[in-house]
């Protein structure tokens, strides 16, 4: 999964006509690496979906600004807007995620 590496590049990402799925997390949490192992496979399923990961304390202005609260947590934009959050506590299973997703077809 791509890292986001500017503020520039996450607005022109969010911003266009598709769902992109933010992934919110930091390099020393441990339930971020959990879901790195499994969340390939899900990636995989969701082709018609963008994913991308952001560091939440090197972004903490973006992260405030779409209230992540806990990490990891799965946001989904398109057109600009945030239209799902995935908050961390329900981001541990892949079947959490599967759902969540499944939620924006």
């Amino acid at each position: 999964m791509e890292r986001v590496q500017s503020e520039q590049q996450f607005r022109d990402l969010i911003g266009r006509d598709q769902y992109t799925v933010m992934k919110f997390d930091t390099t020393w949490c441990p339930d971020c690496k959990n879901l790195d192992r499994f969340i390939g496979d899900i990636i995989k399923e969701h082709e018609d979906k963008d994913f991308y990961a952001i560091d939440a304390e090197e972004f903490q202005p973006l992260a405030e600004a779409d209230e992540v609260r806990g990490i990891p947590s799965l946001l989904v934009y398109r057109n600009g807007e945030k239209v799902a959050h995935l908050h961390s506590k329900f981001a541990k299973t892949p079947g959490q995620i599967k759902e969540y997703l499944a939620s924006l077809d």
